[in-house]
């Protein structure tokens, strides 16, 4: 009965091995053709991607002269070709994976067949997957299917069709590429536990050492944990992984690439890896630290806005050189960190600065005072502080930039011509819930001023008369067309549908302050800033100004090359025209006084000798709950913000410089204490060596 059970196994087993080449050789016959033609194709795609697409591989984003500042990758893979790998490294994972590597054509027909009988008869599961298959199995789950689970779960199913067709494909590949192709392939793409992939990414990470000084110990403990990486993670279960890397060294030695005496040696040895866990960088905008990391955030939030998706930028294996300027970037911060410490509870202060120019307006620089990175204890934050459109914050009399714009542009309004600014002002026009909206000023003002001196001393009444004079539609449009974009197009306020009533070519925001019906609540508030802001989007209004009108986005990036080092366009916005040069130069001339005697920002300019020529605006929002200082000159511009991230309730006391801190009461920050003493003190070390250049001379339409 015995024999009989054994004759009819081994029957058996004949018909699967016939089963198995019938398969892999994918006869076309009858109506089964088709399909198998259709198999075919997709083997032959598959091979073709395996032997010519690269695995996916780290970005580096670099500084404006080429230095790196951070890494971007899902896997930490360094590329490593065949004669970079040491001989201990290939031979250490072929004793273990695949002894006959250098004699079968992909598939191992013998150990197939060794290993059916074993499974069948009951003995010791065995494997049967050569490298070759293993190269094309771990390349589907972590290339072809590494976000797709569902794929993976297939790429890994005990089936004779994934079998059938993982055997074929690794045949194809055999004629293809050289034996030594596929090794290096394999270790290239083979993972090695905590999102390390790769041969050259893992000898750095374990051992600090490149592939090609990997040793015996080394390679025999990396080819071991190709069976089960989590499992033998070299930190976690250092017992396991010694284990496991014995059996590597016995196989060695069974396969005569190591002495039994040398064998024993090194199974006495410790596993030598790095301590503390894995070297390597860190996966994201951390690893460009406390000072670099939001200029970071913004570019990786920039490409994905352009298109490039955050699998391809983490995938892609990209050079990203910025427009960041180390210097200018670490005396912002150290100004930032000046004026408010980055400890202090529930207040940001952020400085954004923007080249101007009518080609490109390049940021230089994006700085807080408190550091970027994970550790909340530390007063440390992931958010885009300097580049973020907030809800919590508003950007105070800044806004009435616009307001004089759109005076300028659509009532003729010259920046010399007399405006009222009683001490009290009732709009004709809107209402507040009903009632007539009324305003009045902070302070003593005379009963007319010019434009130019209404930027500088910011009365809130001559700028709600303008907006009766001029309508809130074009404010609206004029706030959108000098830099404020995604600010208006943001849902950081209230939500809802869009007011279809809502006036304004630009107004497609969902807040009511952005996009207004005809006499709703509030509407002239728009003006004194207490919407929503991007504090970059406000240092690039500055920047637009300067350019003559010209508006370009705010880019962090000078150049994107792939992996092989080719150029890759990024798309951007074009830069427009939106207002004309001569609106533009004259109101430059008309925020030129703002740090002069009388002006909102004098006393900051004062304190640090400030003689350039500039254009500055400060604001202030209601209970003294955020200040901002928008200003620039010919050269360089941006915009301070200071601001509750956390809570925005309650307002901020500035008691001088390191002494600004929050309140649940009434604060008394105003954009002239520590928002412009931030841009003042960061400015002046930065502009030192620059040559002074004039602001340009205002058109005589708008005198």
């Amino acid at each position: 009965m015995r024999k009989r059970s054994g004759l009819l196994k081994m029957v058996g087993l004949c018909l699967l091995a016939g089963v198995l080449v019938a398969g892999i050789l994918f006869p076309v016959v009858g109506a089964a053709g088709v399909v198998s033609n259709q198999a075919s194709e997709t083997v032959d795609s598959m091979s073709a991607e395996l032997a010519d697409e690269p695995p996916p591989q780290l970005t580096t984003i670099t500084d404006k002269s080429g230095k790196p500042i951070a890494t971007l990758y899902n896997q930490y893979r360094v590329p490593t070709k065949p004669e970079q790998i040491s001989d201990a490294m290939k031979w250490a994972l072929i004793s273990i994976e695949d002894r006959r590597f250098y004699e079968h054509n992909g598939v191992d027909w013998k150990g197939t067949l060794r290993a059916a009988i074993s499974n069948t008869s009951g003995g010791d599961t065995q494997g049967a997957s050569t490298l070759t298959q293993q190269y094309v199995k771990n390349y589907l789950i972590n290339v072809t299917y590494r976000d797709d689970e569902i794929g993976q779960q297939r790429a890994q199913e005990q089936t004779i069709a994934r079998k059938l067709k993982e055997a074929r494909i690794a045949i194809q590949l055999e004629t293809r590429m050289s034996k030594a192709e596929l090794l290096a392939g394999y270790l290239n793409v083979v993972e090695f536990s905590r999102q390390i992939y790769g041969v050259g990414a893992a000898a750095r990470a374990y051992f600090n050492t490149t592939p090609d000084k990997l040793d015996v110990n080394q390679s025999a403990m990396l080819a071991g944990m190709v069976n089960n990486p989590a499992v033998l993670d070299p930190w976690n279960n250092p017992e396991g992984a010694k284990n496991r890397r014995n059996l590597v060294l016995d196989s060695m030695v069974d396969n005569q690439k190591l002495s039994e005496e040398d064998a024993e040696r090194l199974k006495k040895e410790p596993l030598g890896v790095v301590k503390g866990g894995p070297n390597k960088p860190a996966a994201n905008c951390v690893g460009a630290g406390p000072e670099h990391g939001f200029f970071c955030q913004y570019v990786e939030d920039y490409l994905i806005r352009s298109g490039i998706s955050k699998e391809e930028l983490y995938d892609g294996g990209y050079t990203i050189r910025t427009t960041l300027d180390r210097r200018i970037n670490h005396l912002a911060k150290q100004s930032a960190e000046k004026q408010v410490p980055k400890m202090t509870e529930n207040v940001a202060n952020t400085l954004s600065l923007v080249r101007p120019g009518k080609k490109r307006h390049e940021v230089v620089a994006l700085a807080a005072n408190r550091d970027y990175g994970l550790d909340k204890e530390a007063g440390e934050t992931t958010y885009a502080l300097p580049s973020d459109t907030w809800n919590v914050t508003g950007a105070g009399s800044s806004y009435k930039i616009f307001t004089a714009a759109a005076a300028m542009e659509k009532a003729g309004v010259g920046i010399f011509d007399d405006l009222p600014s009683p001490g009290s002002y009732t709009s004709s026009r809107y209402t507040n819930a009903g009632a007539p909206y009324t305003v009045g000023n902070a302070g003593d003002y005379p009963p007319t001023l010019t434009l130019q001196d209404a930027l500088a001393k910011s009365p809130n009444t001559t700028f709600v008369h303008l907006v009766d004079r001029v309508g809130i539609e074009p404010i609206l449009d004029m706030a959108y067309k000098l830099g404020m974009r995604r600010t208006m197009k943001s849902n950081a306020g209230n939500g809802g549908p869009i007011d279809k009533e809502a006036g304004g070519q630009y107004a497609m925001s969902q807040r009511k302050y952005y996009a207004p019906r005809k006499n709703s609540r509030g509407m002239p508030s728009f003006t004194l800033g207490v919407s929503p802001t991007n504090p970059l989007e406000m240092g690039n209004v500055a920047a637009t100004i300067l350019s003559g009108g010209t508006w370009c986005p705010p880019t962090p990036i000078a150049e994107v090359t792939d992996r092989d080092g080719n150029p890759v366009k990024v798309d951007e916005n074009p830069c427009q025209q939106v207002v004309s040069e001569d609106l533009a130069n004259s109101l430059a001339v008309g925020m030129s006084k703002d740090d002069l005697p009388g002006g909102t920002s004098a006393a900051a300019a004062e304190a640090v000798n400030w003689s350039r020529p500039m254009i500055g605006k400060t604001g202030t929002t209601q209970s003294n709950a955020s200040g901002a200082f928008i200003g620039g000159t010919p050269q360089l511009a941006g915009a301070s913000m200071i601001f509750k991230p956390e809570r925005p309730t309650g307002g901020i006391v500035d008691s001088g410089p390191g002494n600004v801190y929050s309140v649940d009461g009434e604060g008394n920050i105003f954009g002239g204490k520590a928002p412009a003493r931030t841009w003042f003190n960061a400015m002046k070390k930065i502009m030192e060596g620059e040559p002074v250049r004039q602001l340009p001379k205002p058109s005589p339409r708008y005198k």
